[in-house]
């Protein structure tokens, strides 16, 4: 990846490869999980911690049995059967974790996923009957003939713990890479070895960029395709960027050029105007956001509620029917139901040590271009003139103006202007 961020902790829509993976895993209940590391283990033991799952340590980088064998010490004493999947294979679904589980069988010691990608390039090759693998072979050891066959090995595994640790202690190096392979333990097995197969998509790795890229690809393109089908209208589908969590109720509208990062619900009716950036936020039934809109992490819109152009929200929580229709910035603030915010207000939040919260009452009027210097309270039903700065509460039903008073002088612009314009004449 050439990157100083450990390849399974880059982000596949706005959650790490490895905690993709993790999250199907964990929906099967295992009893244990062991992620085996090389190097940036303090990466990856950052990111796991409070998880649960140990992690194992590969020191020397020899191959994919040897690095499932490190994996033993942490499963001292486990008897059951044993899923080995890849971090930077993120996609896998539970359903098919549980397939590969429900294949083993007092006559199947193991099980790999296999698929058919359109260009099988050098993935290492699988030849079965019915089923039954009668060998495994890597790409660089394959024959023509081997090399000619479709079905391919995504590496993924699930194989009977009481049989696993036997059979990786016979494994040999004796290849082209002079590495441990995982699939030797096929043709060592004393019974029968089943393949089952899956989609090329679901079992994608990814080794750059590019890759990930192309895997964030089809997931947004799956993610958009399962929205529209839940009664989610998308302009431009292509042009809408959804984050793994993001949960949005049938008929809400989104326009184009929209990007979601984790934690958006959004309910029924909704419109989400173009080239807005949401995350971290609970939108309520027919509110409509944008275009142009910022709603970062802690906003809550109420039903109703109208957040418009170059509007940026942040740890606020707007009531029901409230507006602020531009130019506009809401951050730790309670605004109340009907409430107007008008275009230019500010809430002044950061003294550059704390943040304080601003709270507005319901109905309440806030003039354009104010500034509400935090911690302050607006009641109900008050005015905030425009211009205004507001430093201290303002009771419900008053009106606070804190603007200097305008001075005006009759004829004065006038005279200006024939001064200057005759100092400008001079110079020319």
């Amino acid at each position: 990846m050439k990157s100083g961020l450990h390849k399974v902790l880059h982000p596949l829509a706005g959650r790490p490869m490895l905690r993709h993976l993790l999250a199907s895993v964990d929906a099967l209940q295992p009893a244990a999980t062991v992620v085996v590391v090389g190097a940036g283990r303090d990466q990856v033991e950052a990111a796991l911690a409070g998880s649960g799952v140990v992690v194992a340590v590969q020191a020397e980088q020899l191959g994919t049995g040897h690095a499932v064998a490190q994996a033993e010490a942490a499963l001292a004493g486990f008897d059951g059967s044993v899923l080995i999947l890849y971090g930077d294979v993120p996609l896998v679904e539970t359903a098919t974790m549980q397939r590969m589980l429900d294949a083993l069988s007092s006559d199947v010691a193991a099980v790999v996923l296999g698929f058919r990608p359109a260009d099988p390039a050098a993935y290492g090759r699988i030849l079965s009957t019915d089923g039954i693998i009668e060998k495994m072979v890597e790409f660089k050891d394959a024959t023509a003939a081997e090399r000619a066959v479709t079905l391919c090995n995504s590496g993924l595994m699930a194989v009977r713990s009481r049989d696993l640790w036997p059979l990786l202690a016979r494994v040999g190096n004796a290849n082209a890479a002079g590495e441990y392979y995982l699939p030797d333990i096929v043709g060592l097995a004393a019974l029968s070895v089943r393949v089952i197969e899956t989609g090329a998509a679901e079992v994608a790795g990814v080794n750059s960029r590019a890759e990930l890229a192309t895997v964030e690809a089809g997931w947004q393109a799956r993610r958009r395709a399962e929205m529209m089908a839940a009664g989610v209208t998308l302009f431009a589908p292509e042009t809408v960027w959804f984050a793994h969590d993001t949960q949005i109720a049938a008929d809400v509208t989104i326009e184009p050029n929209v990007w979601f990062g984790p934690g958006v619900t959004i309910a029924s009716g909704s419109t989400i105007r173009a080239f807005s950036h949401v995350e971290g936020a609970a939108i309520g039934t027919g509110v409509e956001v944008g275009p142009f809109a910022r709603l970062r992490p802690g906003t809550v819109l109420g039903d109703g509620a109208k957040i418009g152009n170059f509007v940026e929200i942040k740890n606020t929580l707007l009531g029901d029917g409230a507006k602020a229709n531009h130019l506009t910035y809401l951050g730790d603030a309670d605004v109340g139901a009907r409430a107007n915010i008008g275009a230019g207000t500010i809430t002044c939040n950061y003294d550059g040590f704390l943040k304080y919260r601003t709270m507005i009452g319901k109905s309440a009027f806030i003039g354009s271009n104010s500034a509400l210097v935090a911690p302050v309270s607006i009641g109900d039903n008050a005015i905030v003139g425009a211009g205004s700065t507001v430093t201290a509460d303002v009771e419900a039903g008053a009106l606070a103006l804190a603007r200097g008073a305008q001075t005006v002088k009759p004829g004065w612009a006038t005279r200006f202007r024939t001064i200057m314009a005759a100092r400008k004449a001079d110079k020319h």
